[in-house]
C-alpha cells in the first residue's frame, strides 16, 4: 500500500532540496530519519517533517507498522517564485528571486528486490571486429600490403618518364629541331672581343703622330 505526504510552498529552492532527497530514496523509514536528523542543512529539516507526517498517516489512517515502511519516492517540485528588487548603480535595479518548492514523499510496505543485470558471455570488442572485417579477416595484414605496392610502382614510373620528355620538348621549342645552342654562345663573344680592341689600338697612334708633326712645322 502507498502512503503519501506533501509540503507545499516551502521557502527553499528546489535545487538545494534535491541534493538531500536523493540520499533517502529506497531506504527504510528508520534509516531515512537518522540520515535527515544528522544532516546540517535547512532542506533536511523540512524533509524530516514531511517524512514524519507520512509515517503518521500510515499508522493512523492505514494501520501500518512503521518498521515495515520504505521510502519509495521522494520528489521536490518547483513552486512559485517571489520577485524582489534591489537598487543598483546608475538608477538600475537588481532582481532577487526567492524560490519556493513542493516536497512529495511516498511510502510503501512492499519490498521490491532490485533486478540483476545479465552479462553477455562474449565481449563487445570481438563482435565489432567481426562485423567490420568478417569472421576470418585480418585487418592488420591488409594495411601493410596495400601501401607497399603503391609506393614502389608509382614513383619509379614518374621519375623515369617525366623529366626526359620535358627536357626534349624545351630544347626543341627554344632552339629548333637541329640547332646547337652551345656553338652560338662560344663564337659570338670571341669575335666581339678581338675586333673592338684592335681597331682602337691601330687608329689612335696614327692620329697622334700626324698632330705632333703639324705642330712641329708650324713652330718652325
Amino acid at each position: 500500500m502507498l502512503v503519501r505526504s506533501t509540503t507545499k510552498y516551502a521557502r527553499i529552492s528546489p535545487k538545494k532540496a534535491r541534493h538531500v532527497v536523493r540520499e533517502i530514496q529506497g531506504l527504510p523509514v528508520s534509516d531515512a530519519l537518522d540520515a535527515l536528523k544528522y544532516t546540517p542543512k535547512k532542506s533536511a529539516r523540512l524533509i524530516f517533517k514531511t517524512l514524519e507526517s507520512a509515517i503518521a498517516n500510515a499508522e493512523n489512517n492505514h494501520e501500518l507498522s512503521a518498521d515495515e515502511l520504505i521510502v519509495k519516492e521522494a520528489v521536490v517540485g518547483e513552486g512559485p517564485t517571489l520577485k524582489r528588487f534591489k537598487p543598483r548603480a546608475r538608477g538600475s535595479a537588481g532582481a532577487i528571486r526567492k524560490r519556493q518548492s513542493h516536497i512529495f514523499i511516498t511510502l510503501t510496505d512492499e519490498f521490491e528486490a532490485p533486478e540483476e543485470k545479465k552479462r553477455s558471455g562474449k565481449p563487445k570488442k570481438r563482435d565489432t571486429i567481426k562485423s567490420l572485417f568478417g569472421a576470418g579477416a585480418k585487418p592488420a595484414a591488409k594495411k601493410e600490403e596495400a601501401p607497399a605496392a603503391k609506393k614502389e610502382e608509382a614513383p619509379a614510373a614518374k621519375k623515369e618518364e617525366a623529366p626526359a620528355a620535358k627536357k626534349r620538348d624545351t630544347i626543341k621549342s627554344l632552339f629548333g629541331a637541329g640547332a646547337k645552342p652551345a656553338a652560338k654562345k662560344e663564337e659570338a663573344p670571341a669575335a666581339k672581343k678581338e675586333e673592338a680592341p684592335a681597331a682602337k689600338k691601330e687608329e689612335a697612334p696614327a692620329e697622334v703622330i700626324e698632330e705632333t708633326e703639324a705642330t712641329e712645322e708650324s713652330a718652325e
